[in-house]
């Protein structure tokens, strides 16, 4: 009986997630089908240093080779373009900067037009682009940290030559209605500065890095094609399932079938048709770190379609990793499989050295054994999505994820008006598109911190949690607050309470003594109102890695050691009653703009920028390793990594 609801159930979610956001965004994978390449390196580019920042649209410079329109430098993508230079004006550079390549393709993808789709994928740029290839406008898009890809197949199979070149002009400007927002204000007293001179403002404290910050490709497809995979997954008992529903375009006449395979290649389960469901015997569920000795197993969902095109025979595979898992949210708890999941993690940013947000294989596998190290189950995207290589290792490694969409610095009442919100409601449909397949993302957040104590609040977040809801019924709805317990119009919405507060720095600040009292009642006041779960889902201090004071006295090692201390201890209490969990933040310095109240940065990392330890990580990774022997059944002493 359990199975059968659970098998009902998946029907109506996957179909949900499918007709909601119809076509799809699958990761560039490739396959006996589909070939694949890299367009990472060296680009051309420019900045437009115009006054109006509108002279490479009015000389067209996307008509031809970029080098030809005026002086060009050589940028590395994925990068931020901001600190790659000398220049101080291209670090706080605002406006239009125009990226070019030059690329020969493969005469395979250019003589079989009749069955070969080329398509141009963006892994991010930021923040508003538009595309071109061979002079030929093909996409724009809105938005700094989500994929968008275009077909070019005509525009290069009908071209002479196999050279392919691509245009790419990229603005970083925010506005009230952007995601994240920002302003443009113009300094108009010319006995201080210069005639046009302006500023960004941003209500976010992180650097407002720009460029193409993740991979570019070309990827081909025949052209009776794969388009999306949506899956949903239960147990109950020893039966596992797996609900598929396929989305193929360029033709309706196809087969598809389907066959579920384990890591070690085994196939397990079949089907076929577009929408069905894939039973497993004794399933080997996807589980978070330290809560299993098999963390993060995968499954590998083989999808191959087969075609007629032109009187032969056409196929296309596709395999997407699955994890089999459930997610279930009561007053007092947060259920993975059924057991009560205890998130202690961190808060990252996509932020280093020279790169700025650009992804780097290197900084990643760091992060993440630096993670394993600290004994951390979890993280929080703040406050944006981040790249789909990271989100992989979540899904292998089983780390938790909150997914957070870019709802960052919305102070303002203007930043809730309708275009605010249309473009919000989009930005969900794009991440969860992305996304949802993904067992580590068990909970979206909508926001980070916005002014919700904003009578427009109520009905914007109403809406915007309803969308996203609507869209994906399976996971849970938060969003992060600072607001007053008592005045926050969109807490009734969510799923989970997200708490950030930072007593006794930006409240009562050197004053450790009222952390445990100040940090109790807000967790009883929240909980009393709203009766759900409750995280903490940020907490910290500033330091300056080396300044050491005892007594310990802000910004040094023993008052970031202090604080957190003072913090555990009312965690310990109230992770018996209703709070699920706990985020430091910081994992790791990162940038922000300058500012008194900035030495290069934040400074709240565990971590230096550089990835080496304060000696608040090693109290968090006791405490962490700690929190998981209590939690495991597996062994008395869970592995205690080395660092």
């Amino acid at each position: 009986m359990a199975l059968c609801c659970a098998l009902l159930l998946l029907c109506s979610q996957a179909l949900a997630l499918a007709l909601a956001l119809g076509r799809g965004m699958l990761y560039p994978r490739e396959s006996a089908s589909r070939e694949l390449k890299e367009l990472n390196g060296i680009w051309s580019f420019r900045a437009d240093f115009s006054p109006q920042r509108d002279k490479g649209f009015v000389q067209q410079w996307y008509r031809k080779p970029l080098r030809q329109s005026g002086p060009v430098i050589d940028m590395p993508v994925p990068a931020s373009f901001n600190e790659l230079t000398q220049d101080p004006s291209l670090r706080q550079y605002t406006g239009w900067v125009w990226y070019e390549k030059e690329v020969l393709l493969p005469r395979s993808w250019l003589l079989n037009a009749l069955n070969t789709r080329v398509v141009l994928r963006v892994g991010s740029a930021h923040y508003y682009s538009i595309v071109w290839v061979n002079g030929v406008n093909v996409t724009e898009h809105e938005g700094g940290h989500l994929p968008f890809e275009a077909d070019i197949s005509r525009i290069v199979q009908g071209s002479p030559g196999a050279l392919c070149r691509i245009t790419i002009a990229l603005n970083n400007t925010l506005t009230p209605q952007t995601l994240p927002p920002g302003s443009i204000q113009f300094m108009r007293d010319e006995s201080k500065y210069p005639r046009g001179y302006f500023v960004q403002n941003t209500r976010f404290d992180f650097f407002n890095y720009a460029g193409i910050h993740r991979p570019v490709v070309l990827y081909t497809t025949p052209s009776v094609y794969i388009d999306d995979i949506t899956v949903t997954t239960a147990w109950a008992g020893n039966i596992g399932v797996v609900r598929y529903e396929v989305l193929v375009m360029g033709n309706t006449r196809y087969s598809l079938s389907l066959n579920l395979r384990e890591k070690e290649g085994k196939v397990v389960a079949t089907g076929k048709g577009l929408i069905g469901e894939l039973k497993v015997v004794e399933p080997k569920l996807w589980w978070p770190y330290l809560m299993n000795e098999n963390p993060g197993y995968l499954y590998y969902l083989e999808v191959k379609l087969s075609a007629q095109v032109g009187g032969e025979l056409s196929e296309d595979v596709y395999t997407l990793p699955v994890g089999i898992r459930t997610v279930h949210v009561t007053s007092r708890q947060f259920l993975i499989n059924g057991k009560p999941f205890y998130f202690h993690g961190v808060n990252k940013h996509e932020d280093a050295d020279i790169r700025g947000k650009g992804l780097d294989w290197a900084l990643i596998v760091k992060d993440f054994n630096l993670l394993q190290w600290l004994g951390a189950n979890s993280f929080r995207t703040s406050h944006y999505p981040y790249a789909e290589e990271i989100m992989d290792l979540c899904d292998a490694y089983g780390i938790v994820v909150i997914d957070e969409c870019p709802g960052v610095g919305m102070k303002d009442p203007e930043n809730f008006g309708n275009k605010s919100l249309a473009h919000h409601l989009v930005v969900m449909e794009e991440l969860i598109r992305r996304d949802k397949n993904r067992p580590s993302v068990v909970m979206w957040s909508v926001a980070n911190e916005p002014a919700s104590e904003l009578l427009p609040a109520a009905y914007y977040f109403k809406t915007v949690i309803a969308h996203t809801k609507a869209i994906d019924p399976t996971r849970p709805v938060t969003f992060v607050s600072n607001a007053n317990y008592a005045h926050d119009h969109g807490a009734p919405y969510v799923d989970v309470i997200c708490i950030n507060s930072y007593f006794s720095w930006y409240h009562d600040a050197g004053h450790l003594e009222v952390i445990q009292l100040q940090l109790n009642t807000q967790f009883e006041n929240w909980y009393e109102a709203y009766q759900r779960p409750i995280i903490q889902s940020e907490y910290g201090a500033d330091t300056i890695a080396g300044l050491h004071n005892d007594p310990p006295l802000m910004f040094s090692e023993e008052y970031q050691k202090a604080v957190l201390k003072e913090y555990h201890s009312v965690f310990d209490k109230k992770r018996k009653e209703y709070v699920i969990g706990e985020l430091i933040w910081n994992f790791a310095d990162f940038m922000t703009d300058q500012a008194t109240s900035r030495v290069l940065g934040n400074k709240k990392g565990i971590f230096t920028r550089q990835r080496q330890p304060k000696a608040a990580a090693f109290v968090l990774r006791d405490r962490y390793w700690k929190l998981a022997n209590e939690s495991s059944c597996l062994h008395p002493t869970l592995t205690y990594y080395n660092l």
